[in-house]
Order: C-alpha cells, then sequence, then structure tokens
C-alpha cells in the first residue's frame, strides 16, 4: 500500500493530521525561500552601506550612495529618519520637542531600528513553531495508526507478523513526515537567527555612531541635507 493509498484510505484523523504536515511544509518553506532571497548578502550589503554613508560628504550625498548599495533597506531607514529629523525638527511646545535634540534623535533612531527589525525578523516565528510541534503532530498520527491497525487485526483474530508490521510501518511513515517537515524549519532558524543577529549588531552599533556624531554637539545642531557631515 503506498503513502497516497493510505491516506485516502484513512480516517478523518489521519488525513487532517497529513493535512496539517502538508500545511507546515509549505509555509516554512516559503518562509525559506523569502528569508534566504531577502537576507542575501545581508551582513555585506548593510557593511558596504555604512561604510558608503561616512563616506560620503552630506546627507543628500549619503542617502544616494546608501540607495546603491542597500537592497534589503536595512541600513536606508535610519538614514531616512536622520534626514528627516534634520529637515523636519519636532515643533517647540510639543511632546516631542521634550528632552532636547539627543532625545529627539535617540526616538527616531529606535524607531527606524525596530522597524527594520521587524522586517528581517518577519517569519522567524512561523519556522520555530514548525520545527518544534513538527514531530509531534507526526507522532499523533503514528499512534491513531497504531490504534487503527491493531484494532483491525483485534477484531480479525488473526496475529501474524504479515499483518502487524504492515499497518505499523505505514504508520510510522507519520513520524517520519513530522521529521521531515521539522528539520528543514530548524535549520533554517537558526541560520537565519546568526544571520539576524549579526544584522543587529551592526544597525545598532550605526546608530550608537550617529547619535555619538550628530547628537553631542549642542552649538552645531543637526546638519541640513546638503551640509557637511563632518
Amino acid at each position: 500500500m503506498t503513502v497516497l493509498e493510505q491516506l485516502t484510505q484513512g480516517d478523518g484523523v489521519s488525513r487532517g493530521v497529513a493535512a496539517l504536515l502538508l500545511a507546515m511544509s509549505i509555509g516554512s518553506w516559503v518562509v525559506i525561500l523569502w528569508k534566504t532571497w531577502f537576507l542575501r548578502g545581508g551582513t555585506r550589503d548593510l557593511l558596504r552601506s555604512v561604510a558608503a554613508f561616512w563616506q560620503a560628504h552630506t546627507l543628500t550625498e549619503a542617502l544616494h550612495h546608501v540607495k546603491s548599495f542597500d537592497r534589503g533597506m536595512l541600513v536606508l531607514p535610519s538614514v531616512l529618519a536622520l534626514q528627516g529629523l534634520a529637515s523636519s525638527p519636532a515643533t517647540k511646545g510639543s511632546l516631542g520637542a521634550t528632552g532636547g535634540r539627543d532625545a529627539h534623535l535617540t526616538r527616531v533612531l529606535r524607531v527606524a531600528l525596530h522597524g527594520t527589525m521587524r522586517r528581517v525578523s518577519a517569519g522567524q516565528i512561523l519556522l520555530a513553531t514548525v520545527g518544534a510541534t513538527a514531530p509531534f503532530v507526526g507522532l499523533l498520527g503514528t499512534v491513531w495508526g497504531i490504534y487503527h491497525a491493531l484494532t483491525g487485526i483485534a477484531q480479525s483474530g488473526a496475529f501474524t507478523i504479515d499483518k502487524v508490521a504492515g499497518p505499523v510501518g505505514e504508520a510510522l511513515i507519520m513520524t517520519a513526515a513530522g521529521l521531515a517537515v521539522a528539520i528543514p524549519a530548524v535549520l533554517a532558524y537558526n541560520w537565519f537567527g546568526r544571520v539576524i543577529g549579526r544584522i543587529e549588531a551592526e544597525l545598532e552599533g550605526f546608530a550608537h555612531d550617529l547619535l555619538a556624531v550628530f547628537g553631542e554637539r549642542p552649538e552645531a545642531g543637526l546638519p541640513t541635507a546638503g551640509t557637511m557631515l563632518i
């Protein structure tokens, strides 16, 4: 009996477990392929974008350079936040104007960084969930299949190796299916986690440098789009 025939002849629970494993596999592979495309050369592009930013002479030039290197838009949100704060400072008397320039820059950089990390980390929860639960879903299908196999043997009254090995072996396919769904998800989650960790560290360092350069000079103020960076 093939796997397809087993699923066709199975009851609602068996077909439901198989459908759930299939959905989990499709979902995890969609995330894996998308994140592989999104994070391709992510760390390299990030470092090149940061280097291009500091080599520029004005914010406008820096923005242009970053756009040419930052394919994943990892550094660009922070640069846009800095440019937006330079061109449109907080209105005096508003809550946003409370705390001085350092607080304003810290706030806009934090918002930009959090937005970037939400995009970069998208799908990680799904991969973690699939990796943690798929083996148990497959085990549920196995236990249910073995139960029905033994029930059928008990009703027939014939207990032989060939009558036990076939149904039990077919039921164990669910366990293998659960592992086949979980293993790629776990491997991808760990690999993406390392890449995301490096990206987050680099972005935090870049934001810290921006705050140090543009936020700790009370007498100079923030540069406008056309002024020198240094």
